[in-house]
């Protein structure tokens, strides 16, 4: 039977960190509301209100009747998409691929300590390079939202397809809920980053017999 002392109980907790971390990244890229756009003037046939978000575009038509919503996917081929969002496209992805890598880092790391393994400087690699993974992953998520919220302080539009009937600029321009979701994820990735480097070994371990 082999007892240690409870120290990487924090390790857990970050491990749980960055899942939702990755969860609420995943979720943010799903929602197109990352800049809402309102149109001054609607009329027939013209939309009232738009979200804009990283993989897909929400038009809301508003009349006395109904309100009609049409989304439109992007993709790669689409000549449209202005750069900031072509980035945090990829930033976002690159996301995901660092998180998967560090889980497995962290995994391997928390099996050693759990394991009672003497290997110190393996388990300490792991979670260094895990620690690592996981502050770029902050990092990318917070440039993103760095890229798209500087397009709306700066009032940028986008040259939408004319089938859109969205105007190149909207009269109001405004942060969206999707951006709030990537901003926290962020700051979750950084904290379990800052948690998994802060481990420090068992100093003592200590085997009993089974009885």
């Amino acid at each position: 039977m082999i007892l240690f002392n409870k120290g990487s109980s924090r390790q857990v907790g970050g491990l749980a960190l960055s899942t939702i971390a990755w969860i609420l990244c995943i979720t943010s890229m799903g929602l197109p509301q990352w800049r809402v756009w309102y149109l001054e003037e609607p009329v027939i046939s013209y939309p009232s209100m738009a979200f804009v978000g990283v993989w897909k575009a929400c038009i809301y038509h508003h009349d006395n009747f109904s309100n009609i919503r049409m989304c439109y996917q992007y993709s790669y081929h689409d000549s449209f998409i202005p750069l900031d969002i072509r980035v945090s496209q990829h930033l976002m992805l690159t996301t995901s691929l660092l998180w998967l890598v560090g889980k497995i880092a962290t995994v391997y790391a928390l099996r050693n300590v759990y394991m009672g393994r003497q290997e110190e400087s393996v388990t300490y690699n792991a979670f260094g390079f895990s620690a690592i993974l996981n502050i770029i992953a902050s990092s990318f998520v917070f440039l993103a939202v760095l890229c798209n919220y500087f397009s709306i302080i700066n009032k940028e539009g986008i040259d939408f397809p004319p089938s859109f009937h969205i105007p190149l600029y909207p009269h109001i321009q405004q942060v969206g809920i999707a951006m709030v979701v990537a901003f926290l994820a962020a700051i979750l990735f950084l904290c379990s980053g800052v948690i998994f480097i802060s481990y420090t070994f068992p100093l003592k371990i200590q085997v009993l017999p089974n009885i």
